[in-house]
């Protein structure tokens, strides 16, 4: 058996000048060993109850696995795992594809690749870190298609284990269903049902948005005649599924990135938040759960930060309020990438607060996720940051520190 194990150095730490937005956290170093990090998901690898991650590193051209070492070396680079080599990965995802209880990993690929890669894990846990016991191979009907940039494992047809959803960009783009065949492991026979025409998918997220009691499609298209934010409606008729498009809110003619689903006003209807590019983040406030309706707010960016990217929500110094954290695009120079903002009275009156996290380190930052990685109680953040090759790291939340 080969493990891949990342050098465990001590931490890495960047601090900064104490300002008015505060001082910036501590930044982690989770895995830089390779070029253009993109994007994580989150999974539980080893039943440890402790989150590992995945990511795709685009021009790197691999796919890594890394394992949550524990509390007491959690600041330290983490034991990793290379578990495929693929071309201009731009989306890499945890699931469990052929039901043996041990996660796969799905890779969307864009560039010249345009393939949908499975990495088959191995039977046994104890080879999960062995690079030699991963294959990989692709699904035949995604080859050569069109750019892939995002993958949803979603059970839809309530047969042979989980069916993924995948969105992708430019020529051909569209979210199309991929049904698991009887034999999952037989990627020759997955079939392709196209449910929209797309511009450029950032976001694929299920939730029941209709409370019917199934889970629906939500999305972000960043270009194009449709570009915003929609959901897909899955009604079935004799059997058949469908999907019904319905628009959320409007972004008028910026581009709309990675968005999250969270009651940020507190009022038990779920919202939903998009990051914009060259714009303020969108905050639409539900209104009315069915049909469901949505009022749209904007939500200002700080002067000294990039373009918009990523939103999270959650409550970053437990204060008993939703918080959003945000990450940026283009942070060239003193402009900070990753902050947090905190609102007084309402999300919708403006009146927000402004902090850091990252200082001016790093220029273009992906997906944020909120997770308590040290166990100490509050909010820490994972993300990728690509242009300076910070790799995947995190930033330790200060309030318990």
């Amino acid at each position: 058996m080969v493990i891949v194990l990342l050098s465990l150095l001590p931490k890495t730490v960047v601090t900064g000048n104490d300002n008015e937005l505060g001082r910036p956290w501590d930044r982690h170093t989770i895995d830089n060993s390779s070029q253009g990090a993109d994007g994580v998901d989150l999974g539980d690898v080893n039943g440890d109850g402790l989150l590992d991650i995945v990511t795709g590193w685009e021009e790197g051209g691999r796919i890594r696995v890394y394992l949550h070492p524990g509390k007491e070396k959690v600041k330290q680079k983490w034991p990793a795992v290379t578990v495929g080599k693929v071309q201009k990965p731009e989306d890499a995802t945890f699931v469990d594809l052929d039901g043996d209880g041990i996660f796969d990993v799905v890779s969307a690929t864009e560039g010249e690749t345009k393939t949908i890669f499975v990495h088959w894990a191995p039977r046994s846990r104890e080879h999960y870190f062995d690079s030699t016991a991963w294959t990989t191979a692709a699904i035949a009907t995604s080859k050569s298609l069109t750019q892939w940039m995002f993958t949803l494992p979603l059970q839809i047809d309530g047969q042979n284990g989980p069916d993924l959803v995948a969105g992708s960009k430019n020529e051909s783009g569209q979210i199309s269903w991929f049904e698991t065949p009887q034999d999952p492991r037989n990627l020759t026979t997955w079939e392709r049902y196209q449910l929209y025409k797309a511009g450029w998918i950032m976001s694929l997220k299920s939730y029941d948005m209709d409370g019917d009691g199934d889970l629906d499609i939500v999305a972000s298209d960043r270009h194009g005649p449709k570009r915003g934010c929609l959901w897909l409606e899955r009604s079935i008729n004799n059997g058949k599924t469908f999907w019904n498009e319905h628009r959320i809110g409007s972004i008028g003619n910026y581009e709309a990135m990675f968005l999250t689903i969270a009651d940020l006003d507190r009022d038990w209807f779920d919202d939903l938040l998009v990051a914009v590019r060259e714009g303020p983040i969108r905050y639409f406030r539900r209104t009315r759960w069915s049909p469901p309706k949505w009022e749209t707010h904007e939500i200002k960016l700080p002067p000294m930060t990039g373009t918009g990217k990523s939103v999270e929500v959650g409550d970053i110094n437990l204060d008993g309020k939703p918080d959003i954290v945000f990450s940026c695009e283009n942070a060239h120079g003193p402009r900070a990438g990753v902050m947090w903002m905190s609102y007084d009275k309402t999300p919708t009156t403006g009146d927000w607060t402004h902090h850091a996290i990252s200082g001016p380190e790093g220029v273009k930052f992906d997906l944020v996720r909120l997770v308590d990685l040290d166990d100490d109680g509050d909010l820490d953040v994972i993300t990728c940051e690509e242009a300076s090759n910070l790799g995947v790291i995190w930033y330790e939340n200060p309030l318990h520190k």
